[in-house]
């Protein structure tokens, strides 16, 4: 038997070329295709809850929050778990 990549002869059965190291048989099952990331995305959004709780953490000294300051950092941190749940369901 031939190696299909280099050419080289190699025993019928092997299950790799001793030379390049390339497979002689198809897998039997593929890996699944990577899936696209919300890496960026993510990040951002991580950021923007971290800075809005930085403000409503600093004005608490001062009894100064805005009313929709808790509003924003709740509505973020649900989103953030709404969007894991169902990333997590796929």
């Amino acid at each position: 038997m031939f190696c299909s990549n280099c050419g080289t002869e190699i025993a019928d059965k092997a299950l790799i070329c001793y030379k390049c190291g390339r497979a002689t048989f198809e897998p039997l099952r593929k890996p699944p295709a990577p899936r696209a990331t919300l890496g960026p995305l993510l990040s951002v959004l991580a950021l923007m809850a971290l800075t809005l709780a930085a403000l409503f953490l600093g004005a608490t000294d001062t009894d100064r929050v805005p009313t929709w300051v808790p509003w924003v950092i709740g509505g973020v941190a649900f989103l953030l778990l709404l969007w894991r749940v169902l990333r997590l369901r796929r």
